[in-house]
């Protein structure tokens, strides 16, 4: 049943009936202490000054370090499905997800309308690299203070490639002395791993932080092999004067995890169901018998890799942090980040969900037996991270005028540029394994290589991209503080230089200068966001905002029209209309949203090798509450979306009226927690409604939910006993499925850990 605009309007309209009757009975005492969704708290995400939530005309939602450990995520794309208004589809493993924010729709892969950040800079400056998405080089571990997550509004302008949101990990800079060490150890999977974190002051004025974690493991996955080994450290340091702070800051990551990719399933009547032998909680397809992938590099020399390295990341970032007043009321910031990374992707992909038959095997202890059964086309995705470094800078001038009546109008003025390098190497290959999730084998066939069919796709995909991307974008905000009354307005101009070269293999399996695409173009668009915010009480205040943001196209539009400047290059844009209200009273705090999407965007899909087009249209409410009362606390949300093709390429006109791909009409998360003596226990729930799997309404995605559980028990007051429990009762999640049906791609199974923290 559809979710009509009437319908939003009489929910926003009621809930602010009941809180504004509400919130005459509190006291102005009760809500700072009570407050559960920190609406004091200053936040420095998405807006030109940190600003309070109570003060600021845009979603932002806060998770501080203890929150993220108790949803029990294991990885950072699963600390959003936490996230009320964030599509968050963690079930590619450590890396490798897409997300999104409520009604933007999820692209072929990636976070294309949102930007990952690590304290205030973009990790990758596009969120949809074609098998390099940025949640590969970020680790939650001991060194994360908190998060702030934006949804529309301001992202627009106040960062580039963002119109649908920010999402901040913001990391511990040595305030509060001292550190820890725990060590956890997968209780129904093969992970071991040691965290380590300390902070502190060397002097007065000079304050440290250091931390990171190893780990080694099979992983949550079954592969039979060492497939998650690796860690990461990080460092900063910070000088305080009078007038400011300078901070220094370092991250080595080195880390390699398997990656999850869709496996074979069935579709009948536009459900789905699974084949034997294949539980897409569990399986993976990596595997002791593996055989060594063969692959060309840029210099036409064929290499061997190892499948089971699955996707690897090597990281080495230096950043600068400075802000000073000026004097006068002028200060100035400075954030400043070099990165150099690289990495490779390996991943199994079924090519098709398999044939019954008679084979041999190929490989394995039973190699050169006979095997009757199920066989299915495995493609090894071997993609080389060659370079996905990158140059970021964001200065920023601001100054605070007093006008009359105690009024105050803050202007800023910024710029930012980035220089975006991206150098892949893509390999397909085509093997014949057997349809099994308990170290399968690949199967023998004519060919000399064991297992090896042929290049995958018709050889499609030998492919090398060697692009750099330069960005520049000045902006300005306008915010104007007057009694009860906050307003802001801001405009961002940017500018897209796209340089560089994308060559496909010739039949001979060799890269050729003469067939090599040349691409130089630019692009620009101006952005813009408006929004106000009146407080009606210290305990009541509504909201709302305008805005309109672009994500810039990247190497996904490689390999098709020229790119040389000869021919119009497309930009994808959102526009935005959000209001709501903010309240709190007593031990309950609400934050209502209602908002309006229109999205445009152009992609391209390397599995199907097909081109889309599409507009798309999405109004809804977006709830998010939290009650706190003594040693009980709870956290919820709520995401109604209405969303719709509106319209699309010339001969796909069939999918105008059809809800988008992969979006659910409700999306929720419920949190909860109780403290008796040294024992805290605690379970959160994160469901999604049903969603179509397809443009077209083929396949039909059920809805599902997930539980997961904690107890933390305080043996003194510095050791501490974990125990947890993701997808507690083991539900099968689908999250997506390719467009024949063939195969589709689950979040993990149930995972159950230990840990023990010694804190000093």
């Amino acid at each position: 049943m559809k979710l009509t605009c009437t319908r939003m309007g009489a929910a926003v309209s009621l809930a602010l009936l009941q809180m504004g009757g509400a919130s005459a009975q509190e006291t102005p005492a009760q809500a700072p202490a009570a407050d559960g969704l920190q609406m004091e708290r200053v936040v420095v995400t998405g807006t030109a000054a940190g600003t309070s939530k109570m003060k600021s005309s845009v979603s932002v939602s806060t998770l501080d370090a203890d929150a993220i450990s108790q949803a029990v995520p294991t990885s950072a794309a699963d600390v959003l499905r936490s996230v009320p208004g964030v599509r968050s589809e963690s079930s590619g493993g450590e890396s490798n997800a897409n997300m999104t924010v409520r009604g933007v729709p999820i692209s072929a892969g990636g976070a294309r309308y949102v930007q990952i950040q690590e304290d205030g800079l973009p990790v990758l400056q596009s969120g949809d690299f074609n098998f390099i998405t940025p949640d590969a080089y970020v680790r939650i571990d001991g060194g994360l203070s908190h998060l702030e997550v934006v949804r529309g509004g301001s992202a627009s302008t106040l960062a580039t490639n963002a119109p649908g949101g920010i999402i901040n990990f913001i990391g511990k800079t040595g305030e509060e002395e001292g550190g820890s060490v725990t060590l956890t150890k997968g209780l129904d999977y093969d992970s071991s791993r040691i965290d380590i974190d300390y902070g502190g002051r060397l002097s007065p004025k000079t304050r440290f932080f250091v931390g990171g974690f190893y780990r080694s493991g099979e992983g949550v996955r079954k592969t039979g092999v060492t497939s998650e080994q690796g860690g990461q450290l990080r460092a900063n340091l910070t000088r305080e004067f009078d007038n400011g702070y300078v901070r220094l800051s370092f991250k080595h990551l080195e880390d390699r995890s398997p990656t999850a990719l869709p496996v074979p399933v069935r579709v009948t009547s536009q459900h789905i169901s699974t084949i034997e032998g294949i539980d897409p909680r569990t399986v993976s397809f990596y595997s002791p018998h593996w055989v060594p992938d063969l692959v060309l590099d840029k210099a036409n020399r064929l290499v061997a890799h190892d499948v089971n390295d699955g996707m690897s990341v090597r990281s080495n970032a230096f950043g600068l942090e400075a802000q000073f007043a000026l004097g006068g009321g002028w200060t100035l910031t400075e954030r400043l980040r070099k990165s150099n990374n690289s990495g490779r992707f390996l991943g199994v992909f079924a090519a098709n969900n398999g044939t019954d038959g008679s084979y041999s095997f190929a490989t394995g202890p039973r190699a050169g037996q006979a095997y009757t059964g199920r066989a299915f086309s495995a493609v090894v995705f071997n993609t080389g991270i060659d370079d996905a470094g990158s140059l970021m800078s964001d200065t920023k001038l601001a100054r605070t005028f007093a006008l009359d009546g105690g009024a105050k109008l803050t202007a800023t003025g910024g710029l930012y540029a980035s220089i975006q390098d991206l150098g892949l190497t893509w390999n397909f290959n085509e093997y014949l394994m057997q349809a099994s999730g308990d170290e399968p084998a690949l199967l023998q066939t004519g060919n000399a290589t064991p297992g090896l069919v042929s290049p995958a796709f018709g050889a499609c995909c030998s492919r090398a991209v060697d692009m750099r991307y330069k960005y520049l974008s000045p902006y300005a905000n306008l915010g104007l503080e007057m009694g009860n009354l906050n307003v802001d307005a801001s405009l961002r101009h940017d500018r897209q230089e796209a340089s560089g070269s994308a060559n496909i293999a010739t039949g001979a399996r060799r890269y050729d200068a003469a067939t090599a695409q040349a691409v130089d173009y630019d692009l620009s668009h101006n952005s813009y966001s408006a929004g106000a915010n009146y407080r009606l009480s210290k305990a009541l205040a509504v909201f709302a905002r305008i805005s309109e943001g672009v994500a810039f196209n990247a190497d996904r539009i490689l390999f098709g029209a020229p790119l040389d400047g000869s021919v119009p290059v497309s930009i994808n844009t959102v526009r935005q209309l959000e209001g709501g209200v903010k309240w709190r009273n007593g031990p309950l705090s609400a934050f209502v949203t209602a908002f309006h999407a229109k999205t445009r965007e152009s992609n391209y899909e390397v599995t199907t090798q097909t081109s889309t087009a599409n507009s798309y249209e999405a109004k809804g409410v977006e709830l998010e509450a939290a009650w706190r009362s003594g040693a009980f606390q709870a956290n919820g949300g709520l995401t109604l979306t209405d969303a719709e093709i509106i319209a699309t390429a010339p001969g796909a006109e069939a999918v105008i009226g059809n809800t988008p791909r992969r979006q659910a009409r409700a999306v929720y998360q419920l949190a909860a927690s109780y403290e008796f003596g040294p024992a805290l226990f605690g379970a959160s729930l994160v469901g999604t409604g049903k969603s179509w799997a397809d443009d077209q309404h083929t396949i039909l995605m059920p809805a599902y939910r997930t539980v997961s559980a904690f107890v933390n028990y305080q043996l003194n007051e510095r050791v501490m006993l974990a125990l947890s429990a993701s997808n507690l009762f083991n539900e099968i999640g689908y999250t997506e499925v390719e467009g024949d049906g063939h195969a589709a791609r689950s979040i993990a199974g149930r995972a159950i850990k230990a840990s023990l923290k010694y804190a000093f």
